[in-house]
């Protein structure tokens, strides 16, 4: 499940546990935790342009929409 929800493999998934379980670090798990943050912090604003971008261009489309009629 978790596999398909990260759009993943299972064998992935199974790895990243067995890592984490051993405590053997993995290429990810050398990013810091303050660098993690400034990255989600980038997404997350990046994600809120996106998602104004897409309703200005609803509201365009209905627009044109409206127009051709």
């Amino acid at each position: 499940d978790v596999g398909r929800r990260l759009d993943t493999s299972c064998k992935n998934v199974s790895r990243w546990v067995k890592e984490h379980q051993t405590n053997k670090p993995s290429a990810q798990s050398n990013i810091s935790t303050a660098m993690l943050q400034k990255k989600i912090g980038l997404l997350e604003k990046e994600n809120r342009r996106l998602q104004m971008e897409r309703e200005i261009l609803k509201k365009a489309a209905a627009f044109f929409a409206n127009e051709s009629n």
